[in-house]
Order: C-alpha cells, then structure tokens, then sequence
C-alpha cells in the first residue's frame, strides 16, 4: 500500500487546466493602435518633449540617408535603414533612464545614437572593422545582434540579474515583426513574465520579415495579442506617432521599474526603404504601399502637431536641418577615412580572460603575420641591403 493509498491520506486536487492563472482581460491590447499626434489628447503633451522627440528624428532620417550613401560608396559592406520607423528608434531612446539597457537589433543603430553612441562607432560593425564597434557598459548599449531575437534572452537575464541585485535598472529590448517567429522570442516572453523581469519589449513590426508580409508569419489579431499566452500586458501603438510610442513606451518602463513585470510592445510602422542595400524591395511590394506609407511620414505628423500649435516656425525647423547637415557631414569625413585595423584585434574583448583556445588561435596569427612579413618585398629589400 502506497502512502497516498493510506485511509485518511492527503490527497491534492490540482486546479482544473483550463482555469486561467491571471484574467487575461486587463492584458489585452486596444482594438486599434494607441494615437496621440492629430487628436485632442495632443494638447496636453509636453511642448519641450515634443521639440525635442523632432529634433531626434530630423537628425535621424538624415543619419540614414547618409548611412545608406556610404554602402553605395563602399564604406559600409552592409546597412539596415530604419527609415520610417525613425519614431520608434528615437523614442526607445529618450524613454531609457542613465542606469537602464537597450537591446538593439542589427537595424536599430539610430536608436543605439540617439542613446548617445557615437555615429561611427555605431556602424563599426556594419562596416565589418571589429566585433561590436563600442563598449558596451558605456552607454549601456548592448552589441547590435545580427541573428534575430537572440538578444531577447540577453535582455531577460540582465533585467533579472538587475533585479536580484536590488539595482534600479529596466532592459528595453528591440526586434522585429519577423523576430517574433523565433524560438528566442518565445524563450525570453516565457521567463519574462515568469520572472516578473524588468523588461520592456518592442516590437517594430514594419510590415515584413525581409520579403516576407507578417500575414505569412502568423495569424494572431496582432502581434500585441501574443502577450496575453505569456500573462503580460500587450499595447498596440502607431509606430510613426513619436508622442504615442514615447507615452506608451514611458508607462511600460514605469510598470517594470514599479515591480509590474514586463511589457510586450508592438509599434505598427513601416520600412520605406528596402531591407538592406542589397535587397530589391520592389520584387514584393508595390509604390503605391510605399507613397500611401510616405503619407504617414514620423516627421510630417509631428511636423504637422509643432506648427499647427505654433511650437515651430520656418527657422526652428531649418535649425534643425543644419543640426543634421553638420551630423551627416561629421559622419562622412570620418567614415571616410581608412581605419587603422590590428588583425590582433580578432582576439579582444571576446571574454573577460581569453581560453586556451584562444590563445593558441592568436599564437598562430601572430606567427603567420610574422611569417607574411619576411615574404613581403619591402622586408626582403631591407634584408638583401
């Protein structure tokens, strides 16, 4: 006879498994995204953030313009332009406190400037020179990641991590519609809200995974709706609308900061340009998307709010297109000049304290370079005089 066979045994009686732990009502997103810009709510927005948040995206669009003549003048092997979604880059930004981390993806380099990394230094990777191009801990700028909603987890943990220490700190981690579709994804919402992490989760969702349309990826009312599976909150925003991003966002890294737990984020934007520089967009969407999402231009909303309320004249807005000008032309110069590379370098900052296997790899560098350089013609002449 088994202990639970006994007469009188305690005998648990699990809660039924279609009993939801949490009501899931409060965690669902609006049926329509969140607005601000053009509406009545708009009057009671901070007149500076508003400046401010135009300014960032002026700059912005002109860093990925400028960004995207490098690559066609062979200074950067590759470039992801976010422009379109420059409101979504900006505002991630400016809602992050000093002690708090961003989680960028390969395409969120101006979220990752508008934070306070250098230019350059941001497109160091893009440009193939060194393994992340910043010191991370600087800025508390995580390494852009090229694999997709790999650093979701990475988010999570730090969030967590932070948490466990007592430390005052929120990790807002960036990826794409297509990232959702990642077992990465599921892996850092699942302990996330396990958890209760600190973290802040958006989701620029601009309409394709590459050539892929989001229709083919999933089938959820929207990607906000994924949330309530992992019993966190999920907000539907419009993605071009800076003030709705920057408040929605604001309330959500309160929420974490507060103890609430995290937040699934997904800002409805759209990607003007193509996926990269060597990607032929046209091959699978039409102008008439693009000129009707040129329409729902970040900038000409906001643009349209500042002047309408005569926060902004003809001079502030020339103002800051000078601003951009002297960005852009500071970043051609220096990106315009041949860096210094060590193939040394290979082996910096990969760990704390390189492994054996490390140290044997840079050993047989070291000796081939030495090796190349007794081969090299100028070494030869230097060795026959």
């Amino acid at each position: 006879m088994t202990v639970l066979e006994q007469p009188g045994s305690y005998r648990p009686t699990p809660p039924p498994a279609w009993q939801p732990r949490t009501d899931p009502t409060p965690l669902l997103p609006d049926p329509e995204p969140f607005r601000l810009l053009g509406t009545d709510a708009a009057a009671d927005l901070d007149p500076e953030l508003l400046r401010r948040l135009y300014g960032q995206l002026v700059r912005g669009r002109r860093y990925n313009t400028q960004a995207t003549a490098l690559t066609r003048q062979g200074r950067l092997a590759v470039y992801p332009s976010s422009t379109g979604q420059e409101a979504c880059e900006v505002a991630a930004a400016l809602v992050l406190q000093e002690q708090d981390w961003l989680f960028p993806s390969y395409r969120d380099t101006l979220a990752a400037v508008a934070r306070g990394l250098d230019p350059v230094q941001a497109l160091t990777l893009l440009r193939g020179d060194w393994h992340t191009g910043y010191d991370p801990h600087e800025h508390r700028v995580a390494p852009l990641c090229t694999p997709l909603a790999t650093q979701l987890p990475h988010a999570v943990g730090l969030a967590h991590a932070a948490r466990l220490k007592g430390d005052d700190v929120v990790a807002l981690a960036m990826v794409g519609d297509g990232g959702t579709s990642e077992g990465d994804f599921h892996e850092a919402l699942n302990f996330a809200a396990v958890w209760q992490a600190p973290v802040v989760f958006l989701v620029q969702n601009n309409g394709f995974a590459i050539s892929v349309p989001l229709a083919k990826q999933t089938a959820a009312p929207s990607l906000a709706h994924k949330a309530v599976g992992y019993g966190m909150p999920g907000r539907l925003v419009d993605g071009n609308d800076a003030a709705a991003v920057h408040q929605v966002l604001s309330e959500a890294m309160r929420r974490a900061r507060s103890g609430g737990g995290p937040t699934l984020v997904e800002a409805v934007t759209y990607r003007i340009e193509a996926h990269t520089n060597a990607d032929d967009a046209t091959r699978y969407r039409t102008d008439t998307e693009v000129e009707m999402w040129r329409a729902h231009d970040p900038i000409v909303l906001l643009e349209r709010e500042l002047t309408g309320r005569k926060l902004l004249d003809e001079a502030g807005m020339e103002a800051e297109r000078q601003a951009a000008e002297r960005m852009a032309a500071d970043l051609r110069e220096r990106m315009n000049q041949d860096p210094v590379l060590d193939p040394m370098d290979l082996f910096t900052h990969v760990y704390a304290e390189q492994t054996v296997q490390l140290r044997e790899q840079a050993d047989r560098l070291r000796a081939e370079l030495a090796a190349a350089e007794e081969l090299s013609p100028g070494h030869q002449e230097g060795t026959q005089r």
